[in-house]
């Protein structure tokens, strides 16, 4: 092997420049050319491609984002489509392709792989929604973005007396509700895995303001309820004022924390490394803080285990 790509797809996540940088010199250290594949699959198809070198990655380590850009490409999902994708590799002699992305991009991954490209995924999203994987690149920094704007909400809010609905991503999910209700100490964490009770959430409302408590934060991940109109309800029968804020696509940006630029460096040099053993169709991951590599149709077989425990002591510790 002589050329490989890298291309970034799906939703952009913090670190995914760090991954891109680290296959980029990694293969340039092993003698590979390396072409930088942009607008993921759309670019594939596009011939958006250009060659990479040391400086092509330099200073991007702690950017947000992806230099390579992102993009959807209900193209490539047809048969068409990816056999442009497969002409275009071939013209530009690319013989192995490294894939940063979620399910949809290893999706397309597997498909290249069919087709005889060696394809290796990285998990670049910030939803950690990939059941193989105890961590994917992205999410430890959105939930830390998510516990800076907790911590702000908070000092308003105790300011005027008020409860704030938070409503963070992660639509199927829940696992940055979670983990930021719990490091930012939210009376209610309402998450896609577990029912709700709204009665429930306001039991806790007037509990807290019974004791002195002056403010009240509600983590709410997107797709479980309306959150305007939840704060609504939630006013008219606790009588607590209540706001909603929603966080939206600031949660995907700003520069990655140490977690998630470790993470990302590591599970690109793996890639090339993957590669060079002649391996294809692998999706890297971490469990217990050790690298690994699985199959993708196994990968991707595999449901995501909601930690019911952790969900339990958001409960416990909110009394």
């Amino acid at each position: 092997m002589k050329t490989i790509g890298v291309l970034t797809s799906g939703g952009d996540a913090p670190g995914m420049n760090a991954a891109v940088r680290a296959v980029v010199r990694t293969a340039i250290y092993n003698g590979l050319k390396v072409m930088g594949v942009k607008q993921g699959y759309n670019g594939l198809i596009s011939g958006n491609i250009e060659e990479m070198n040391l400086s092509s990655v330099a200073d991007i380590i702690h950017r947000g984002g992806t230099i390579l850009r992102t993009a959807r490409c209900e193209e490539f999902k047809t048969e068409e489509g990816r056999k442009k994708a497969l002409t275009v590799l071939k013209v530009f002699g690319i013989e192995g392709l490294v894939v940063i992305g979620g399910d949809g991009s290893f999706q397309g991954a597997k498909k290249l792989s069919e087709l005889g490209i060696p394809t290796i995924g990285i998990p670049g999203t910030i939803d950690n929604d990939l059941g193989y994987t105890d961590y994917t690149i992205g999410f430890d920094t959105a939930v830390n973005t998510v516990l800076d704007a907790i911590s702000k909400i908070r000092d308003t809010s105790t300011s005027h007396g008020r409860a704030v609905i938070v409503e963070v991503m992660g639509r199927h999910c829940g696992d940055i509700a979670l983990y930021s209700g719990l490091a930012g100490g939210a009376e209610s964490v309402i998450v896609p895995e577990e029912g709700f009770n709204i009665d429930d959430v306001c039991k806790r409302l007037i509990q807290g303001r019974n004791r002195g408590k002056l403010h009240s934060i509600i983590i709410l991940a997107e797709g479980v309820g309306k959150a305007y109109e939840l704060g609504q309800e939630i006013q008219e029968k606790t009588g607590i004022e209540t706001r909603v804020t929603v966080l939206g696509h600031i949660q995907r940006g700003g520069s990655p924390t140490a977690f998630d630029r470790i993470l990302a460096s590591k599970m690109g040099a793996k890639a090339v490394e993957l590669l060079l053993e002649g391996k294809s169709a692998r999706v890297i991951g971490v469990k217990g803080n050790e690298l690994f590599d699985m199959d993708i149709d196994e990968a991707l077989s595999l449901e995501k285990d909601f930690d019911k425990g952790m969900y339990n002591l958001t409960k416990i510790l909110s009394i």
